[in-house]
């Protein structure tokens, strides 16, 4: 590959996904490296003072300051974008200032936003209690109701906001019919991908507009850093996301871009192979726990949309029990192998208590109206044996008296 074939789409375009997973948004130096450089900089310098006035009137490509552009951030970004097939891709310094980049650099006060029931706690927090404070109004509503997100509109709506699968209560949202109800009245479409990876849903496929992440879930998938992403139209990214983040400056480091670039080398592996492992050990579950939230498996009511929208089932799932928190707390307390965690999309088995955890500061209200009981949890399945993970789920469910 020459120096600057990764980052030429004329080329890479007819790549396929394994092949954009390696080799997508790639640029050598001159030194001719085959890893991916690491700049450590803030800043650059310059030849003559024309060229740094002519990169910040924008008349000429080039890096100016860290905050803006760097090496190897702009690698991780093109290729989570030709992942996506997405035009552009900008990566913040987490998931969640991905969220809020992607919501606050369009919505202003007296704006309206539409936003799912089911989400992860801090997204919820955004709508519910930050967006507010600057005079934006958010309605919540079912994402699974399609017709609740027609009938919320109004007319200074902006943006439908939702994930799918959604944390932890895994409801499935059809992509493609909300996206063309938000079309017909010139409504932004955001969804967070988290839960999947492009390896596993590419939501623009299906009409939607902006794509926001976590990478540090499955992108990463090991455990190592904090970063975000957000993924859209050139015109998005460059007119409405890119002016906010250069002045607030939510960015990723480079370390972390470099992080995360090895880690796209191996996420069709890790998500497939985590996918078969979370069918089998949902499938053991089934019969073990009262109810299970698996959008692969038949008792899941949106399973046939799931698998429409989805290359796999993804590694994470939810199962409730009936003895509420101490029963949970329980099989949690029993557990040898598998971790307790709050993180998702890691390589390793982790499993988790929703209501003390991650959505702890929605209160019991708002935790039930999201469907979150205190018997729910949430487990990440990981790269292990499947019959590992099994044999420490059976012998936990026995000491929590199941």
């Amino acid at each position: 590959m020459k120096r600057t074939t990764g980052q030429d789409r004329t080329q890479t375009r007819n790549w396929r996904p394994a092949t954009r997973a390696i080799r997508g948004g790639t640029w050598r130096s001159e030194m001719g490296e085959t890893s991916e450089a690491l700049f450590l900089t803030s800043g650059y310098s310059y030849d003559d003072a024309a060229t740094v006035a002519a990169r910040f009137a924008g008349e000429q490509d080039g890096m100016t300051y860290s905050r803006l552009q760097n090496p190897t951030v702009a690698m991780l970004e093109e290729r989570i974008a030709l992942l996506e097939g997405a035009e552009a891709c900008r990566t913040q310094a987490s998931g969640m200032a991905a969220m809020t980049a992607a919501l606050l650099c369009q919505l202003s006060a007296g704006d309206h936003m539409v936003s799912a029931r089911a989400a992860f706690g801090s997204c919820r927090w955004l709508g519910d209690s930050l967006l507010p404070r600057f005079g934006i109004d958010v309605t919540v509503i079912d994402a699974r109701d399609t017709a609740a997100w027609e009938a919320a509109i109004r007319p200074n709506t902006k943006v439908f906001f939702f994930e799918t699968p959604a944390n932890p209560t895994m409801d499935v949202a059809d992509l493609e019919a909300i996206a063309n109800i938000a079309k017909a009245h010139g409504i932004t479409t955001v969804v967070d991908n988290a839960f999947c990876s492009p390896a596993l849903q590419r939501p623009m496929e299906f009409g939607i507009d902006v794509v926001a992440y976590s990478a540090t879930k499955l992108m990463d998938g090991q455990g190592r850093v904090l970063a975000g992403a957000v993924c859209g139209s050139e015109e998005f990214i460059n007119d409405k996301l890119l002016p906010f983040q250069r002045n607030t400056g939510p960015n990723l480091s480079p370390f972390n871009a470099w992080v995360v670039l090895k880690g796209l080398e191996t996420l069709d592996l890790r998500a497939k192979k985590q996918s078969e492992n979370a069918l089998k050990v949902g499938q053991f579950l089934e019969g073990r726990v009262p109810v299970i939230l698996h959008p692969w498996l038949d008792s899941h009511p949106q399973q046939a949309l799931a698998q429409k929208q989805m290359d796999a089932c993804g590694p994470i799932f939810s199962f409730v029990l009936d003895g509420g928190r101490e029963q949970a707390h329980a099989l949690l307390d029993a557990l040898q192998l598998i971790d307790i965690s709050n993180n998702i999309g890691d390589s390793r088995s982790l499993m988790c208590h929703p209501a003390s955890t991650t959505h702890h500061n929605m209160g019991p209200e708002g935790r039930e109206a999201m469907g979150i009981g205190e018997g729910m949890l949430r487990i990440n399945v990981g790269l292990e044996d499947a019959d590992d993970l099994i044999e420490d789920l059976d012998q936990a469910l026995s000491k929590a008296g199941l």
